[in-house]
C-alpha cells in the first residue's frame, strides 16, 4: 500500500491539495485543523457562501481557494470536479456537507425532506463518484466519508435524517468496494451526537462528541490504514446493541 492510500502524500507527507465539500463545516474544517496541513498545501473550499467559505479559509495557514458548491445542484457537480482537478491532483477530498433539521418540520413539509436527503446523500454520490473517477485514474488518493452513527438503525425522531446517513454509508461501503485495489482509499468516519451549530439547542445524547475530537480521529486514522473510524471508539459496541433492541422497544425511545 502507497503512502498516497493512506491520505497523505507521494512522498509520506500530507496532501499537496485538499478539496472540502461543506467548506464551512465545523467537522469538516477541524479535521483539516488537526491535520496540521503544512504551509505549501492548498485548501479548496467548496461552498454556497462565498464570504463564509473566505472566513474559514483566513484562519486556515496554507493558501486557499473557494468554489462554489451547491449539495442540490446535481448537474453542476461533474463540473465541479473538473474545475477541482483543473490546477492540479486532488489528494484528499472529504465529503461533509450536510443539514439537519427537526423531524416534525419534514412531517410537515415533503419538499423540505426531499432537499435534507439530497443535501446529505444525493449531492454526495453525484459529487463523490465524479472524483473518484478522476482519482482512479490516478491510481491515488482519499476520499473521507462523514456518515454518522444514526445511519446504524434510524429513528422516528430524525428517520429522514437517518435514512439519508444510512444510505451515504451504504454508498461509502460499496464505494470503497469498487475501488479496491486501485490506488484510491475510501475512510469512513461515524461519529455519535456532536455538539456544535448544527446541533445548537438540542440535548447531547450519550456518547456525544465534539467537532475537535472528530477531527483528531480522523486525522489519526489517515495516517493508518483503517476503512472505518468511530468517533468515540465505544460507539462500536453501542451499534451492536442498536441492533439487537426489539422493534416494539426501539418504537418507544423518544430519541
Amino acid at each position: 500500500m502507497t503512502a498516497a492510500v493512506q491520505g497523505q502524500g507521494q512522498d509520506g507527507s500530507w496532501p499537496r491539495r485538499v478539496l472540502l465539500l461543506g467548506g464551512t463545516s465545523e467537522i469538516g474544517l477541524a479535521i483539516l485543523t488537526a491535520m496540521q496541513l503544512p504551509r505549501d498545501c492548498e485548501v479548496l473550499l467548496a461552498g454556497r457562501d462565498q464570504h463564509s467559505l473566505a472566513a474559514a479559509g483566513a484562519a486556515l495557514p496554507c493558501p486557499v481557494q473557494t468554489m462554489h458548491y451547491d449539495a442540490t445542484s446535481l448537474a453542476a457537480h461533474a463540473a465541479l470536479a473538473e474545475a477541482a482537478f483543473a490546477s492540479g491532483p486532488v489528494d484528499l477530498v472529504i465529503a461533509a456537507a450536510g443539514i439537519l433539521l427537526p423531524q416534525h418540520q419534514l412531517d410537515a413539509d415533503p419538499a423540505l425532506a426531499g432537499q435534507l436527503i439530497e443535501t446529505n446523500l444525493t449531492g454526495h454520490v453525484t459529487t463523490v463518484l465524479a472524483l473518484a473517477e478522476r482519482m482512479r485514474d490516478r491510481r491515488s488518493g482519499t476520499i473521507v466519508v462523514l456518515s454518522s452513527v444514526a445511519a446504524i438503525r434510524p429513528r422516528k425522531a430524525n428517520f429522514v435524517y437517518g435514512a439519508a446517513k444510512a444510505g451515504l454509508d451504504a454508498f461509502a461501503r460499496g464505494l470503497a468496494d469498487s475501488l479496491h485495489d486501485s490506488g484510491v482509499r475510501v475512510l469512513l468516519v461515524r461519529p455519535g451526537f456532536v455538539t456544535g451549530r448544527m446541533t445548537a439547542g438540542l440535548s447531547p445524547a450519550p456518547l456525544s462528541t465534539t467537532p475537535s475530537q472528530v477531527g483528531q480521529a480522523v486525522a489519526a486514522a489517515l495516517r493508518g490504514q483503517g476503512s472505518v473510524v468511530w468517533v468515540p471508539p465505544a460507539l462500536r459496541l453501542l451499534a451492536v446493541a442498536l441492533r439487537l433492541i426489539p422493534r416494539p422497544l426501539w418504537r418507544r425511545l423518544r430519541r
